[in-house]
This record gives structure tokens, C-alpha cells and sequence, in this order.
């Protein structure tokens, strides 16, 4: 009898403990650093644009923000921190802030600075228009322009062209972003007194170029991808 009791006072002790373990939410993980993919839509230079400019970029892909998808193309606002040129004793700074992120069905407060990290653009050539063997210039001819002369060293495809600037020609070419970012040559990163992250250079002045795909971050470095 002491024992069935010893028993049943066991299973009882074990089922409450399942049910207040499965009453419990698991803890939060803390993942690896949110990171926005930004094409700036000014250039920045370090001395000569004033802390307290306004900067825009566009989100390049889609990305959680808060738990909603922010979509591509939304636009971060924010602000240059920090601007300072190089000189003889001191290095070249610059630190940008974006403060918020709007899009059409809706906007959402950010925080997130520069980071050393960004997406070189790549030639695209585009899909080929000529199949099959390459055809001489006189077989291709459209009767337009001059005659295709192999022989003639000026030869101008088409009326007003040059060999630097093909007028009326659709190019295929075009410049994409890569699809892995790498960092930024020559630059290093420190935080700033208010936690903010900052690019430093001993080389020169630092130069963002406007329409290129700059990462940001709320965290300092991130690991390369």
C-alpha cells in the first residue's frame, strides 16, 4: 500500500511538472545582425558633406524588419553624423544614420549606421542578339549610315556616332550589384560615444559613390557571407 501511494505521489509530481514546462515560452535567441543592403541615392564625402545632411537609400531586396517584411525599394531616411576630412594628424571619418523607413503600405523607425561592407556591381552583357556564326559588316548592313568599309579607319556605323558613344543603339551592356558583399578597401571601424558606428581612413578622404549598394547595420562589423 506504501508503496502504490509512493508511486501514484510520483506520476502525479511528474505530470505537473510536464504541464508548467509547457506552460513556459521559450526564451529568445538573439541571431546574427540585421543587415539592410541600401543604394544611396546621394554621394557622400567625408569634410565636404556637412554633418547634419539628409541621405536616402533604397532597400536592393526585401527584408524583416520587427517581424514585417519591409519590401524592396523602400526608402531609409537619415542623417551624416559624423564628417571629417584627413589631414596631416587625423584620419578621414564619416558616420551615417538612417532613421526611419517608409514604404507604401506603411513605415517603421530605424536605427542603423554604415557599416565597412558593400555590394560591387558586376558587367552584365545581356543575352546575345546574333545566333549562329559571326557575319561580316557588309552582310549586316541595314542601309543606313556608311557603307561598312573594313578598310576605312573612320568608319561610323551609324550618323553622328563615334567609337565612344554609339547614338540610337540599344546597348546590352549594363552594371548589376553582386550577390556577395565584400569590404570596403583601406577603411576601419570604431563606435562612437553614443554607440554608433563609424568609418575611419589613414589613406584618404572617404567617398561614398551615389546609385552603389552600401550595407547597414544596428551592430558594428559583420562577418563576410
Amino acid at each position: 500500500m506504501f508503496r502504490r501511494s509512493l508511486v501514484l505521489m510520483l506520476v502525479l509530481c511528474l505530470l505537473s511538472c510536464a504541464h508548467l514546462l509547457g506552460r513556459q515560452k521559450p526564451e529568445a535567441t538573439s541571431g546574427a545582425p540585421q543587415e539592410y543592403p541600401l543604394i544611396l541615392e546621394n554621394g557622400v564625402t567625408a569634410g565636404k558633406t556637412a554633418v547634419g545632411a539628409r541621405v536616402q537609400g533604397k532597400l536592393s531586396m526585401a527584408t524583416l524588419l520587427n517581424g514585417k517584411v519591409v519590401p524592396r525599394n523602400a526608402v531609409f531616411s537619415g542623417e551624416v553624423v559624423q564628417s571629417a576630412a584627413k589631414t596631416a594628424t587625423e584620419p578621414s571619418r564619416i558616420s551615417i544614420r538612417m532613421e526611419s523607413v517608409t514604404w507604401k503600405q506603411g513605415s517603421e523607425p530605424v536605427q542603423v549606421y554604415l557599416t565597412s561592407w558593400y555590394y560591387p556591381t558586376i558587367s552584365d552583357s545581356g543575352q546575345p542578339l546574333q545566333y549562329g556564326p559571326e557575319q561580316p559588316a557588309s552582310r549586316t548592313w541595314d542601309g543606313q549610315g556608311q557603307y561598312p568599309d573594313a578598310n576605312s579607319k573612320v568608319y561610323r556605323p551609324f550618323p553622328g556616332s563615334d567609337s565612344g558613344d554609339r547614338a540610337g543603339v540599344p546597348s546590352t551592356a549594363s552594371q548589376v550589384p553582386s550577390h556577395h558583399r565584400v569590404p570596403l578597401k583601406d577603411l576601419e571601424s570604431e563606435r562612437a560615444a553614443d554607440g554608433g558606428l563609424v568609418l575611419v581612413s589613414k589613406h584618404g578622404n572617404i567617398k561614398l559613390d551615389k546609385f552603389t549598394t552600401y550595407v547597414f547595420a544596428a551592430a558594428g562589423l559583420l562577418p563576410s557571407k
